[in-house]
């Protein structure tokens, strides 16, 4: 079994073909430059380049601190609410970018309740007062801030409660106050944790289409899209998604560059659940409010807003149209959930029963998909399929387009973006099973084959499920690679919201929105309850009690 060919070359096999969008986006440096490339360099690159970073920035310093600052105060604190805000902090990843985008907008435009009623109240016309202006780069860094803060704040989170509880109890003995010892000491051993967060929130940021171009936020991914649907260049299309893909390489780098050489080694007495400083008065409410307040802003207002939208719509889309876009989703997200199970189980098998560095490195590459925009994806499978097309056009073979614009190259975009979610799950469930399961299972007489029939499949049932929804609720929310690559009339859910809030209809997008977020919320609800249920059950088994202060 440690000497299995036939498994590494179905890992290669498998994952060679997810690699070539990254190849064709990575080849069109080769391809001699256009006058639409030249045109774009000496336009519009500059402000793409500026205005990305700057709404990296932003970004990158608000979920820092939104993140940050609640995973301190429902880890170091025990206070009224906390048992409900430790998990429902997670809830705006539920809600995806830009439907809280259409949320915001209706509630904060001028013709929005909120400045209405701000005009009704004073006797103020247009120009007697100055508004915040929600579609801007400011209001789209808000926008991610609020839905991207939970990325820092679970995994800080996780890093705060494995500390040693011993480390802190030593800042103390030499003097060092409660606060102190948190910016000295807890603050610097999650460096690494509050790192890791903040990238993922980045590439997120760096992957939307919905919010940034509903905002009219000039960004890479609106360059793509333009360049490729507007201008008809499918050349310039492919560079602006390799510079891209350059942002997203300098998002990784700068988070290992975070945690530098650094390395944090725990052996000391883990942290009691229960050994919470308790709060009272100003501090409770204070706390309260810290934690309250984003989760207000990132999931409680905008589906009450999008709620409140649907029920007083004239035309809340309900029919056998929105039926249809919701078959039409769950379709895609079903099918593609279920090839992705299959092709992460057989890459991570793969590479337990050979033990092969090459199958472990093309594993690795076949996840990479996931750190890859949709729009980039879209742009690296369209132009070989096109191509494709077009040669069969040219040689007299009068099919039409065969591949361009179908739902198999759909769900194989859908399969590079996000094969990454179910082979990192899947690959985690599998490190639990002893490798002496292996060892009996051969002393029975099974081969690889039969052992993960019959062994290990069994074993990966949760794992499996848990890689399936999630894969299953991440293409449900996919914008950018469905709306270029979706059949002709084949429209999703995300896709009817975004063409519904770009008319500004937005009363009737509430309806698909709010079904993509009820989407959302089962994935949230459980890994929330996995949280909670994990900190119960230490908590019994320290028999700690919580500490008044």
């Amino acid at each position: 079994m440690t000497r299995a060919p036939g498994w590494l070359l179905g890992c290669l096999a498998l994952s060679v073909p997810l690699l070539l969008p990254l190849l064709v986006v990575a080849g069109s440096l080769l391809a001699p430059a256009g006058e639409a490339w030249s045109h774009l360099v000496a336009t519009v690159l500059p402000d793409y380049v500026r205005t990305t970073a700057i709404l990296l920035v932003v970004v990158a310093a608000g979920v820092v601190v939104v993140g940050v600052g609640t995973a301190w105060c429902v880890t170091l604190f025990e206070f009224p609410g906390r048992k409900v805000l430790e998990w429902a902090l997670l809830l705006p990843l539920a809600v995806p970018a830009y439907v809280v985008a259409y949320a915001y907008t209706d509630w904060l435009q001028f013709s929005g309740p909120v400045q209405s009623g701000l005009r009704a109240l004073t006797g103020w016309g247009r120009d007697d007062y100055w508004f915040p202006d929600i579609r801007s780069l400011s209001g789209a860094a808000v926008v991610f801030v609020c839905v991207l803060y939970p990325y820092v704040y679970l995994i800080t989170r996780v890093a705060f409660l494995e500390q040693s509880r011993s480390v802190a109890e030593a800042g103390r003995t030499l003097g060092l106050s409660a606060r102190a010892a948190f910016f000295r000491i807890t603050l610097p051993m999650a460096r690494p944790a509050i790192a890791a967060g903040t990238s993922l929130a980045l590439m997120e940021t760096l992957a939307d289409f919905g919010t940034v171009s509903y905002f009219g936020v000039q960004t890479f991914t609106t360059g793509i899209f333009r360049a490729w649907l507007s201008m008809g260049e499918p050349l310039a299309a492919a560079r602006l998604s390799l510079v891209l893909l350059l942002f997203v390489a300098v998002v990784v780098v700068a988070e290992r560059a975070a945690r530098g050489r650094a390395r944090f080694h725990d052996s000391g007495q883990r942290r009691p659940r229960g050994a919470r400083r308790r709060l009272r008065g100003v501090g409770a409410a204070s706390a309260l409010a810290a934690c309250a307040l984003p989760l207000c802003a990132g999931f409680a207002v905008p589906v009450l807003l999008l709620l409140q939208l649907s029920l007083t719509s004239a035309d809340p889309q309900f029919g056998p149209r929105f039926a249809r876009m919701a078959m039409h989703s769950a379709t895609l997200a079903g099918v593609t959930a279920v090839i992705a199970v299959a092709i992460a189980l057989v890459l991570a098998y793969g590479a337990r029963v050979t033990r092969s560095p090459l199958a472990v490195g093309v594993n690795r590459l076949a996840g990479l998909g996931y750190a890859m925009p949709g729009a980039v994806i879209a742009i690296g499978v369209l132009i070989p399929v096109a191509r494709f097309d077009h040669a069969l056009a040219d040689a007299g073979i009068a099919t039409g387009l065969v591949l361009t614009g179908s739902i198999a190259m759909l769900v194989y975009a859908y399969l590079v973006r996000f094969l990454g979610v179910a082979l990192n799950t899947v690959e985690a469930g599998l490190a639990q099973v002893t490798p002496h399961m292996e060892d009996a299972a051969r002393s029975l007489g099974m081969g690889a084959r039969a052992t993960l029939a019959r062994v290990h499949a069994p074993i990966l049932r949760s794992s499996l499920v848990t890689a399936a929804l999630l894969v299953f609720v991440d293409v449900m929310k996919e914008l950018p690679a469905t709306f270029v690559m979706r059949p002709f009339d084949f429209d999703t859910l995300a896709v009817q919201a975004y063409n519904l809030a770009s008319d500004e209809r937005l009363a009737e997008a509430s309806t698909a929105s709010l079904a993509i977020v009820a989407v959302g919320l089962l994935p949230v609800i459980l890994a929330a309850r996995r949280l909670v249920r994990g900190e119960t059950t230490e908590r019994g088994a320290t028999g700690a009690a919580p500490v008044r202060a």
